[in-house]
């Protein structure tokens, strides 16, 4: 009996170990994926610790060993919380969105949800993909003509939905999931040099969107790991 008890008040301790630790949010400041999550933590107002993960110093610290074992697909971001290690940004921010669920960033109909759903993944597997570090690492001299042509073709696109489904952001007047994909791609296509002009309504919204808080403490130039000359 005195066992039973001493098991259960053990596993009692570390679930509460685990619930009261801060969340762990392995990054890059530069990486898309790792701010879209860092939007979404700040927006709930869930305060973490970084580990930042270099994508470039060491030949890339993302291949490490270490790294490897927080993340086997070897990349950013990975969030350590409630005693589990997510990876895959999407799907950090939905489980947030499930056990965190104020503010909302999907809207409660289905309909509304899967739209959202849809400009995320439009931007997260239809353009990122596309022109991310490993890839243009492969690509290599074109880089930035492949890199401009990936991003162009994915927001001209991605213009036309937004004129049917934005309001102030891009699915009305709420900050949604779309937008935390949104505002680091257009970050993304600025360091590419992308032309910007043919999309006036992306403009718009990504200006809007800058404008709040949370975008701007999760901004690149304002990370424990960014270079000083790119500092804020």
């Amino acid at each position: 009996m005195c066992a039973a008890l001493a098991k259960v008040f053990a596993v009692t301790a570390l679930r509460r170990w685990i619930a009261f630790s801060a969340p762990v949010l392995y990054s890059y400041f530069r990486s898309s994926c790792s701010w879209r999550v860092r939007i979404a933590l700040a927006l709930k107002g869930i305060a973490y610790d970084q580990a930042p993960v270099n994508l470039v110093k060491d030949g890339g610290q993302q291949l490490s060993p270490d790294f490897c074992s927080v993340n086997p697909m070897q990349q950013v971001p990975a969030l350590k919380i409630d005693g589990v290690t997510l990876s895959q940004s999407l799907a950090i921010i939905e489980y947030l969105e499930e056990t965190r669920p104020n503010p909302r960033i999907l809207p409660q109909d289905p309909k509304k949800r899967a739209q959202v759903r849809m400009i995320s993944d439009v931007i997260a597997s239809g353009i990122q993909p596309l022109q991310n570090l490993t890839i243009l690492q492969q690509v290599g001299e074109k880089k930035l003509e492949w890199a401009q042509h990936c991003i162009s073709r994915g927001f001209k696109a991605l213009e036309q939905i937004l004129q049917e489904t934005s309001g102030r952001y891009c699915f009305g007047d709420e900050v949604s999931m779309a937008d935390l994909c949104l505002v680091p791609q257009v970050y993304n296509a600025e360091r590419y040099k992308v032309d910007l002009a043919p999309y006036p309504t992306l403009r718009r919204i990504n200006k809007a969107l800058l404008e709040l808080e949370e975008f701007q403490t999760s901004h690149p130039s304002r990370q424990p790991d960014t270079p000083p000359e790119l500092r804020a």
